[in-house]
Formats: C-alpha cells, structure tokens, sequence
C-alpha cells in the first residue's frame, strides 16, 4: 500500500472497532517500513478496558498489525480481535 504523508497522518486520531463493532482504542501513531513504503502497523492507546483487561497494563497501549485492517473510513475496521484475546470458554460464554 502506498500512501502519502496525508493519509499516515489522517490515520491518527480514528477510532478503531472491530468488525462486530466492538470499540479497541484510538490510532496514537503508526509502525512504517520506509524501505517498502508501507504501513505495517497501528499503535492503539485509550484501550477498550473490558476487552484488554488482563491482557495489557493499564496506561499501556498495543500494536496492531495492519493486515488485520478490514477498511479505512471515518473509523478504522479491524478483524475480531476479541476470539484472539479470550479463550474459547469465554468467548462461548459471550455468545450464550
């Protein structure tokens, strides 16, 4: 993917869901490979609590890898992180 300096910058700052529209957190910056010009990560901070509890420390952001991006718009879409996250039992509790 080859994108500008607008559009890296323009990424900071959406808020990212899941495809389930389950809120992740917010773009606090991005992971470039400048030798291939593209975008190969987003760095998430302002967490959705619930999801990440356990997982990450508080204050603490994550990186998310950009093959996991599903689309680009006023928000950010992602693949459903939260089976990744919880362990089959939990996720079979949510969906119950």
């Amino acid at each position: 993917m080859n994108v500008d300096s607008q559009e890296i910058t323009a990424l900071v700052g959406r808020e990212v869901y899941s495809n389930n529209g389950v809120f992740v957190g917010e773009v606090e910056d991005v992971r470039l490979d400048l030798g291939a010009e593209q975008v190969t990560g987003l760095a998430l901070a302002d967490l959705n609590e619930e999801l990440f509890q356990g997982n990450v420390e508080g204050g603490k952001g994550v990186m998310v890898p950009y093959r996991w991006v599903r689309a680009v718009g006023d928000v950010i879409l992602i693949n459903d992180i939260i089976e990744r996250l919880r362990g089959p039992e939990e996720a079979e509790e949510t969906l119950a």
